[in-house]
């Protein structure tokens, strides 16, 4: 896999030129997108409206970017502060003016842009984790894809354990197993791996390295999500626990790479690699060799593995993928937990006008199912720039950014996090179920009429669900309702040409709507990546696709027939 980035003035070689940057590592080839360009998959440029460049360079950059990713710097360069001051974390912003660039400045914004740059020097596991880690965070089907069947379950197993460093009392976090190990690899390959293995710790470990041994600890499940410029994504299950063994000891992690998105399927596989830990990694190795070899299963179906354990005998392993697929990646019940309905909702409206979202919990688990609910929320749109569920403590800098992003930070590092400069943040505290921070128009950013259908259906028999999936299906369907009530029409507005390619028709489209407080909605959240990315694969076809969301669109307008019908009727 090979990440590389465009710009206006051609090759890096060139760029370095133009800059006079001297630092070759920082703009080698092969550098993926920073946390602070909005990452798209079609973004192919650099520049950000908090770190100011002189103006040949920023006007070029910024030109690129908006056209590559829809956004766009929204007041003059003379007005606007550097996020980042000389005097480094924590100081006060200094006002960058434009007239002043060229001049005393430019050296100093330089290095700014070149110190933001992520480097690929040899041994530096921070630098390379930030280019493991940089979102897209594209996720058809709300923030993970929906998988047919037939593929392999997953890429690797690591078990990552804590190790003391030669200096100092500190722990590192180092991959101790990995199966399977890839030997003869193609050197494009090996670069992958050597990307990925170096991010992997870090996000197993995200709470930094002040670690003791331990006689007490609760198991922890959670998962994080490394995004390719390309768009491709790995998701990381991991399991935290101590060791079996008596007296003070470290806990470690299991982790399973995969890029399918099913997250209480992967949490039985984990259980299921604990148990054999447990007896020996021996035991292991047979069990996710026959998983490797089993197909994924489709939505629905079952697939059994037989394994052998040391005094227990053979047992068969049933692994059932749930029957509705859009939502086998996500469990509501942390997210109403934690927070109210109207909170919920807020949270919503400000995901899809596509604001910046940071959410605090004390465990890991928590941060991991309450950010990937909420990104659920926008089915069937996807959530198309930064999206880390959780930060580890060397990327706490994210929060700066200026583009949207939706992340999740342990409560340790609130302080930190609201020390840091930002602008237009919902900051939520889900230990106490309180914004610490918002914008203030959260409650209005939805139609009045269709916020209070939401809620309506969220409190109906909220207690009477059984299972997870039932509970799943009752949180999810009065949003998806609510994109089907304002963009559900779309399909009547894309114009097909003589060649198949579709046009959609933006202006008929929202004229279309009766009601004034949903126009207004629709005239701004067209405007989004989410609807944007949304329609381009809709011109691309030419079928509506066959998923739950067209189901639900067609569901909707036969209701609406039949009450046309019984007014008539009735007149």
């Amino acid at each position: 896999m090979t990440f590389s980035l465009a710009t206006p003035w051609g090759s890096w070689e060139e760029l370095r030129s133009e800059l006079q940057c001297q630092d070759a590592a920082s703009v080698g080839a092969g550098l993926l997108l920073p946390s602070w360009v909005p990452s798209h998959p079609s973004c192919s440029a650099i520049g950000c409206s908090a770190w100011k460049l002189p103006s040949p360079v920023w006007k070029a950059a910024h030109g690129l970017a908006s056209r590559s990713c829809g956004w766009s710097l929204k007041r003059p360069l003379s007005q606007t502060l550097c996020s980042r001051s000389v005097g480094g974390k924590g100081s006060t912003p200094m006002p960058c003016r434009f007239e002043k660039m060229e001049g005393q400045v430019v050296g100093t914004m330089l290095r700014l842009f070149r110190n933001r740059l992520p480097r690929l020097r040899a041994g530096s596991r921070q630098d390379n984790l930030r280019e493991a880690a940089k979102e897209p965070e594209r996720a058809p089907e709300h923030c993970l894809s929906t998988f047919a069947g037939g593929q392999h379950f997953f890429e690797y197993l690591f078990v990552v354990s804590l190790k003391k460093k030669s200096s100092g009392r500190d722990y590192e976090p180092t991959i101790t197993y990995q199966f399977p190990k890839r030997e003869n690899l193609l050197r494009g390959q090996q670069e992958e791996e050597e990307r990925l293995l170096s991010a992997i710790p870090l996000f197993c470990f995200p709470d930094g390295n002040e670690w003791a041994p331990l006689t007490e600890y609760p198991r922890e499940t959670f998962s994080f999500v490394l995004t390719n410029v390309d768009g491709s994504r790995k998701i990381g299950y991991c399991r935290r626990l101590l060791p079996a063994g008596r007296g003070p000891r470290l806990p470690k992690v299991y982790c399973i790479i995969s890029c399918i998105g099913c997250f209480g399927l992967f949490s039985k596989i984990l259980d299921e690699v604990e148990k054999r830990h447990q007896i020996s990694m021996a035991v292991i190795y047979p069990f996710m060799q026959g998983l490797r070899e089993a197909a994924f299963p489709a939505p629905g179906k079952t697939v059994t593995l037989k394994s052998f354990i040391p005094d227990s005998g053979t047992e068969f392993i049933s692994l059932t993928r749930p029957l509705d697929s859009h939502l086998e990646h996500v469990d509501f019940r942390s997210l109403l937990h934690c927070l109210r309905f109207e909170q919920i909702l807020q949270i919503f409206a400000s995901a899809v006008l596509e604001r910046r979202i940071i959410f605090l919990a004390e465990d890991l688990s928590t941060l991991s199912q309450c950010i990937h609910a909420a990104a659920a929320l926008l089915y069937p749109f996807s959530w198309a720039h930064t999206y880390i569920p959780v930060v580890p403590e060397s990327l706490l800098d994210t929060v700066c950014c200026p583009t949207p992003f939706m992340v999740g930070v342990q409560m340790r590092f609130q302080q930190q996090v609201m020390d840091s400069p930002m602008e237009e943040v919902l900051l939520v505290n889900l230990c106490e179920g309180t914004f610490l921070m918002s914008v203030g128009d959260e409650k209005d950013i939805l139609p009045p009429k269709l916020q209070d259908d939401i809620l309506e259906s969220l409190g109906q028999g909220i207690n009477e669900f059984e299972t997870s999936e039932q509970l799943n299906e009752h949180v999810s369907g009065p949003f998806v309702q609510f994109f089907v009530k304002t963009v559900g029409h779309y399909a009547s507005y894309i114009k097909r040409e003589a060649n198949g390619q579709g046009r959609f028709q933006e202006r008929a489209f929202y004229k279309a709507l009766t009601s004034k407080t949903n126009r207004r909605f629709v005239k701004k959240f067209v405007k989004t990546q989410l609807f944007s990315l949304f329609i381009q694969e809709a011109e691309k076809s030419k079928h509506p696709p066959a998923g739950y969301f067209q189901q639900k669109i067609l569901e909707y307008e036969e209701q609406k027939k039949q009450k046309k019908s019984r007014e008539k009727t009735v007149k």
